[in-house]
């Protein structure tokens, strides 16, 4: 196979028993009494995974679980989604890639699918997107809580854009953040603005006598619309006809599978070993920097789970190189003009394949170039290389900026990764050094500018629960903040 192993479903996890198996035909009559025992997450209701439907709208369905939320944001939210279809096409026709692999790990965590659809709300499903909080991927992880839940982030490799590890990161964390507050609507308020700063608010409303939920808690206006977008996507997919939408089915099965190398390969060429496009490729491969793939930064490759067969069967027939590309170390002193010459790339090819900017300061340590002989292609590095999808996550998008009061035992990267922001962008817009406790600083971040009809400060008309909310934990598991 030439150090590639046979796939299997991205979704699907074989673990060798730890002792023989008993022999059920040598086991006497049981005649007690049979109860089913289920271990679902704390307060949510256990899903029936025996049961199968062809279409995965369905399934997600029938893993709604959280509590509604109503309100005039949701109403408003859900008017704004239903008078856009072709925004929903769009951004439904790219789910079909992803949501079977990430219903499918909610349910194997006993968590409700509503979720599902969060990185509608984060990404539109595109996990190229970029915010100017410095944002990635599919569920938008900025690098701190990134690097807090093992994505790496390197030169070659942003696990943050990595499909099957940002899932498992953000489900991870989601859960984690569920177990603190003991209510969905607060670890989603948690996952948008940070799970210490939820803790405060409901802190300071314990100490007014004031009720402790989502709708009662002060908050950014941004978080005030961030679970009534959830809630508003979940009205359109539960019951779509009397939004006038249309929910084109989607196989209730695996769209991808994963395969593990041992070797390194190039981008181009594992698209072209599975027959597929380029681009197509790389949306299933999102977390690579580079248009090579070296097997020390990842085993993992994900194709269609149609595409595995055809790509083991030219890789056994492939009998040259698998890669077209090699490290270069610059010399000391030598420009980026005289490597491009040398090996016979475009200056702007070259800075564009190695993240060559306006803001690069000096000649990186490490450059990637073309082997000798090899032609650079320019489509690959097009499809590569195109500029990331601005998140905006509303119709009016503006510039915000707020001011942060410093508090003792507060650092740089505490307040960066609670904003949301770059430890860099706080520097910037600060130009600070040390902290001191009573500081103010500079927070800007991009917020959807409200309707009329939305209101952002809680009052009794403005949010209420639908139904009884699911039982939570009586004591909240505290972590640190991200």
């Amino acid at each position: 196979m030439l150090g590639f192993s046979p796939a299997a479903p991205a979704a699907t996890v074989v673990e060798a028993p730890s002792s023989p198996p008993l022999d059920a035909t040598r086991l006497p009559p049981f005649d007690g009494e049979k109860r089913e025992v289920r271990e679902p997450l704390r307060g949510l209701p256990t899903i029936d995974r025996t049961v199968r439907h062809d279409d995965l709208w369905r399934r997600i369905r029938d893993g709604f679980s959280m509590p509604d939320l109503d309100s005039p944001i949701v109403q408003d939210r859900t008017a704004w989604y239903a008078a856009r279809p072709d925004y929903l096409r769009r951004t439904f026709d790219r789910s079909r890639r992803y949501l079977y692999h990430i219903v499918d790990e909610l349910e194997k965590r006993g968590m409700p699918t509503e979720l599902a659809l969060l990185p509608m709300v984060e990404s539109s499903f595109n996990p190229m997107a970029y915010s100017p909080a410095h944002a990635s991927g599919l569920w938008q992880f900025i690098p701190g809580t990134g690097k807090r839940y093992d994505l790496a982030q390197n030169w070659w490799y942003d696990g943050r854009r990595d499909i099957v590890a940002s899932t498992s990161a953000a489900l991870d964390y989601l859960k984690d953040i569920y177990e603190m507050h003991g209510d969905w609507h607060l670890a989603l308020a948690s996952y948008n603005w940070g799970e210490n700063a939820v803790a405060r608010a409901i802190e300071r409303n314990k100490a007014a006598g004031l009720p402790l939920d989502f709708a009662n808690l002060r908050m950014p206006e941004e978080t005030r619309y961030y679970v009534p977008k959830l809630q508003a996507l979940k009205n359109i997919i539960a019951n779509p006809g009397p939004f006038g939408v249309i929910l084109d089915p989607i196989p209730n099965q695996p769209y991808f599978a994963t395969i593990t190398k041992t070797r390194d390969i190039d981008v181009k060429l594992a698209a072209q070993l599975a027959e597929m496009p380029v681009e197509e490729f790389i949306a299933l491969n999102p977390g690579f920097n580079r248009p090579i793939i070296p097997v020390a930064v990842s085993s993992r490759i994900v194709l269609p789970a149609d595409r595995v067969e055809v790509f083991h069967a030219n890789l056994l027939k492939h009998d040259k190189a698998l890669v077209s590309w090699q490290t270069y170390s610059p010399k000391p002193g030598e420009k980026i003009e005289s490597v491009a010459k040398r090996f016979n790339v475009p200056v702007a090819r070259l800075k564009e394949v190695n993240g060559i900017n306006a803001r690069t300061r000096g000649m990186p340590a490490l450059l990637v170039v073309p082997t000798n002989g090899a032609k650079l292609d320019g489509g690959l590095i097009s499809a590569m290389y195109a500029p990331p999808m601005p998140v905006t996550r509303g119709s009016n998008v503006r510039s915000l900026t707020t001011f942060h009061t410093v508090k003792a035992g507060e650092t740089l990267s505490s307040i960066a990764s609670r904003s949301k922001v770059s430890i860099d962008d706080l520097r910037r817009w600060n130009k600070i050094g040390r902290l001191i406790p009573g500081q103010q600083l500079k927070v800007q971040s991009m917020v959807a500018t409200p309707t009329r009809a939305a209101v952002v400060r809680p009052t009794k008309k403005t949010q209420k629960i639908k139904g009884k909310p699911k039982a939570a934990p009586s004591k909240p598991v505290r972590r640190k903040a991200p």
